[in-house]
């Protein structure tokens, strides 16, 4: 199953692929698009990414969180394209047999994929214009994403 899709991520075909009789726990982070007070009038993000890294570097966050908790099965999908307010940008599902196995390791492979990923996002304003960020959510001045026509 790949990590990269320009489609919209299924959350429960996500959980139906780690699912099963010994997990007692499933735990699960979304990440969506959001409009909020330090992001101005958000209408959509481009994500852009280096898609063979991307995947390379989402196995191996995998393979390390299962290393760490040996008894858990893991998934995870991000979204590169137009993803509109609202929708989901990433998810990591883990199941485990008791829940604190499944929360620990979903929490470390989503702060690992947002340090390690090479996903760059464009947020475009209600108003057209656009501002590139970096993987922690600070502003990239003008020029520094990676496809700026600019």
């Amino acid at each position: 199953m790949p990590y990269c899709t320009t489609s919209v991520i299924d959350l429960a075909a996500l959980i139906d692929a780690v699912a099963g009789p010994e997990c007692g726990g499933i735990a699960t982070f979304v990440g969506t698009v959001r409009c909020g007070e330090d992001d101005g009038p958000v209408r959509h993000i481009e994500y852009s990414g280096y898609e063979e890294m991307i995947e390379a570097e989402f196995a191996g966050i995998a393979a390390e969180a299962r290393a760490r908790w040996p008894r858990t099965r893991t998934a995870a999908r991000h979204r590169i394209g137009i993803v509109l307010l609202g929708e989901a940008s990433i998810a990591v599902v883990v199941a485990a047999p008791h829940r604190a196995e499944a929360l620990d390791a979903c929490r470390f492979m989503i702060e690992e994929a947002k340090r390690r990923l090479p996903v760059w996002k464009k947020e475009v304003l209600q108003g057209g214009e656009a501002v590139w960020r970096d993987n922690t959510g600070r502003r990239v001045p003008s020029g520094g994403g990676p496809r700026d026509p600019d």
